[in-house]
């Protein structure tokens, strides 16, 4: 069973009391991700929820025509993978394991009764996906109105605020992410990211390397996002 001193303070628990928490904490197991390697797949029948624990999740949509979109990024202490929440029949994306990662697991069919005697863990949930579609829709108003350059600059500042780690040249992307997953967020090709990012780096704003991603001047990054620089 998991410490519960290591999940108390986590958005998914909060409100709920010790004896509460420990009751639905019994119910999970705790699974060991490799990098690079599925938590579940995209059309596959929701048979967990889940909870991460450590390391870095991506989750990735299939397009009607096979092409894979990065649709976001889940961090440790973000539940995910609620379909049953949601009443949907299907997972809707993959979810793959950027780094080695350990997760918590519960199967879909407690989850009624979880929240029946525990309506906190629901609205917690809740929140969350709210928080997300909340998300998605200021992409899609960016991908509709903004110049490339500016939605760039914001999916790089999101991450960074999202999984930032401070290091001497700059605020890291705290995981492997490409010039491709910045693409796929921003819904433009690599060729334009990379040129981008090139001529930022030309300009002492981002660092980038393979699977690396540093902004050296989150401020003037942030000048580019709303349009004032």
């Amino acid at each position: 069973m998991v410490d519960r001193s290591l999940v108390a303070n986590l958005p998914l628990f909060a409100g709920l009391a010790p004896a509460a928490l420990d009751e639905i904490l019994r119910e999970a197991r705790s699974v060991r991700q490799q990098k690079d390697t599925a938590v579940f797949e995209q059309g596959g029948e929701p048979h967990s929820f889940f909870l991460l624990l450590h390391g870095h999740v991506r989750a990735v949509k299939t397009t009607p025509g096979g092409d894979q979109v990065t649709v976001r990024y889940v961090v440790a202490g973000e539940v995910f993978g609620v379909a049953v929440a949601l009443g949907l029949p299907a997972y809707p994306a993959s979810a793959i394991a950027v780094v080695d990662s350990v997760v918590l697991a519960w199967p879909s069919s407690a989850w009624p009764r979880l929240v029946a005697l525990h309506p906190a863990l629901a609205t917690n949930t809740l929140q969350t996906v709210g928080s997300r579609l909340q998300d998605a829709n200021t992409r899609v108003v960016e991908m509709a109105t903004e110049q490339v350059e500016r939605r760039i600059a914001h999916a790089l500042l999101r991450l960074v605020k999202q999984a930032g780690r401070k290091i001497e040249t700059g605020v890291e992307i705290d995981f492997p992410i490409s010039r491709q997953d910045v693409a796929e967020m921003t819904g433009t090709t690599l060729h334009t990211v990379s040129r981008i990012l090139s001529a930022w780096e030309q300009q002492g704003l981002v660092e980038s390397g393979r699977q690396r991603i540093v902004l050296r001047d989150p401020h003037r990054l942030y000048g580019i996002a709303e349009g004032s620089s």
